[in-house]
Order: structure tokens, then sequence, then C-alpha cells
């Protein structure tokens, strides 16, 4: 695959054409030499279909630790032995104290994330919302949810609630989703999806790359992805916990994970697309990079399990990038 290849691609989709599985797939076997101009053309169609604006979000962990699941790469779950300390569901005090200081560290919306499957016969559920119409009333950040499986009644009372965007990782493709969870199916985070966006709510959902996935994983995950018409892809990289299942899985180098972002651009063009959990271990020196291979949103703070960065240097890496902080333009 040389690079004309690319120009030619690139130059269709800033025409309006629509990427197939097919097309995506063509652009994985090119040289690394090419990936920078690969992370160019995604630069391009980033600035033509969404704008400069580079949409910054923080979580909160609002409850965590002891989950049901077998989620291989996740330090909460039950299954595994980590330096997790689980807690209860926080106050709402303490929600809004971290909410405050994400909205002074510049976040523009913030994430309420409960560990477990989902909320279908969680006792928090009522709390959950009680909690998130206190927030919502005392602070102006955007306030998401992602609390794992919900019904569309569950999922109106959310909206009812002030939850404007519903967050829920389909992490990978339906194919490879066995291999990393079996304690419950695809179908159901698929269906948590769907039930969101019937009640109303816009769509947040991504994955983790990384997990010995294959390129047509990846690529199957963004092409369901733009079917959904999702609002929002999270990107996490794998970052590999001790205690997990995963923790000997050999790290993506930085340039795959460039390629990979710059392809999901080409597959979604006018979407937020955000690095994640993992970006600071796994790209390191070169996370500026990603900034003009085709992102558009970032996690800012510190991460359920594992910190994060300072924001201040977020913010610094998206002004050096040409783009601005704060909500999609």
């Amino acid at each position: 695959m040389d690079a004309k290849h690319i120009v030619k691609l690139g130059e269709m989709v800033l025409d309006g054409y629509r990427v197939t599985t097919a097309d995506a797939l063509s652009l994985t076997p090119i040289a690394e030499e090419d990936i920078p101009l690969l992370g160019a053309y995604a630069n391009k169609i980033r600035a033509k279909f969404s704008g400069t604006s580079v949409e910054m979000c923080g979580v909160i962990n609002a409850r965590s630790g002891s989950c049901t699941e077998d989620c291989k790469f996740c330090a909460q779950s039950v299954y595994h032995h980590t330096s997790c300390s689980p807690f209860p569901l926080i106050t709402h005090n303490k929600a809004l104290e971290q909410i405050e200081q994400l909205s002074r560290d510049g976040a523009c919306r913030a994430s309420l994330v409960t560990s477990g499957k989902g909320m279908e016969t969680d006792p928090d559920f009522k709390p959950i919302v009680s909690l998130i119409q206190y927030v919502n009333k005392q602070s102006a950040v955007g306030i998401c949810a992602n609390l794992g499986t919900v019904s569309f009644d569950q999922a109106l009372l959310l909206a009812r609630a002030g939850v404007k965007r519903y967050a829920h990782n389909l992490e990978t493709s339906e194919r490879f989703y066995p291999e990393v969870c079996t304690t419950h199916s695809y179908q159901e985070r698929f269906n948590t999806l769907l039930a969101a966006k019937n009640a109303g709510l816009e769509l947040c959902s991504g994955g983790i790359i990384g997990l010995g996935e294959t390129w047509e994983d990846r690529i199957s995950l963004a092409v369901t992805l733009r079917e959904l018409d999702v609002d929002s892809i999270p990107i996490n990289i794998l970052n590999p916990i001790p205690g997990t299942s995963l923790e000997s899985q050999t790290p993506l180098s930085p340039l795959e994970i460039l390629k990979t972002f710059a392809i999901f651009r080409f597959i979604l063009p006018a979407k937020v697309i955000r690095p994640a959990g993992g970006r600071e271990v796994n790209l390191r020196d070169m996370q500026g990079t990603i900034m003009l291979s085709g992102a558009n949103g970032l996690i800012v703070g510190n991460y359920l399990t594992f910190n994060g960065r300072d924001t201040a240097k977020d913010f610094t890496m998206v002004y050096d990038a040409g783009l601005n902080p704060g909500p999609k333009n």
C-alpha cells in the first residue's frame, strides 16, 4: 500500500465519501513511514467535518470495585486481585466537589461512573438518580452517566434527571468480545445503547485497543459505532494492570496507536474521537501527535483505577496543536 492510496482515499472522504470496511482495512498495511501522512489526512478530515474544538471530559468514580463481571482488563473485577480499593456510592456533596474541581480544571463534561454490570436490579439506582438531580442543579458542567446496562425506562429516568449523554463502551468487536468477557454478552451492551438512544440520550461508546484483537476487530467496532450514530467515541489503550488477566499483554507501539486513531477518523469524520485511559503510558512523548491524527476530545484528570496527568498539560497540548478546548463547534 503506497502513499498515493492514502491521498486518494483521504480526498474522497473530504469530498463526502463514506468509507467501507474494505476501504478501512486497505489502510492497515501501510508502512510506518506513511503513518504521518495518514494522520495528516485524518487531521484534515477532522478540521473539515468537526472544526477545531476539543471536548474535554472528566470521569467521577462514583462507586468502585466488587464487580461480579469477568472483563479481563478490569481492576475492579472480583475475578482479579489488584490494588483497587472498593467503596460504596459516593455522597451528593462528594460528587459535587469532584465535579466542581473538574470544572475549575476546564472540563466541560463530567461522567459519573459506577462499577458493576448494570442497573436493572441494582438498589443504588434510585440514589444515583437523586445524586444526578442534585449535581445537575448545582453545576453548569454537562453530566453524563456510565452505569453499565440499563433498561429503556431507566434511561428515561436518567434523561429526566438531567443526563444528556449515556456512556457504555462496546469494548471491541462482536466477534472478539467473548475473549474479553464471558459473564455478560455483547448484545446486552448493544441493547443498552439502543435503550439510551431511544430515550433521547446522546451516546458515548468506544472501546479498548491492545487487548489482542485484530485490525478487523477494530474496524468492525468503528463501523458499528457509525451505524449506531454514536456522538462520542472514547478509545482506551490497554494499560495492563497487575493482577488482571491481561497483566502480561504486550503493549501497542505508539505508531500503531496513531494509525488506529487516524483510521477511526476516516470512518467517523464528524464525531468526537477521544483518547482515553492508557494514552499517557502508551504514547509517552508522542501524545501531542494524536491531536494531529484525528482526535478532537480528551479524558482529562484521573481515570477510574489509575492516575492521568496534570490537566494543564493537556490544555497546552491542545493549544499547541492549533485546537481549542471547548464544546464541539
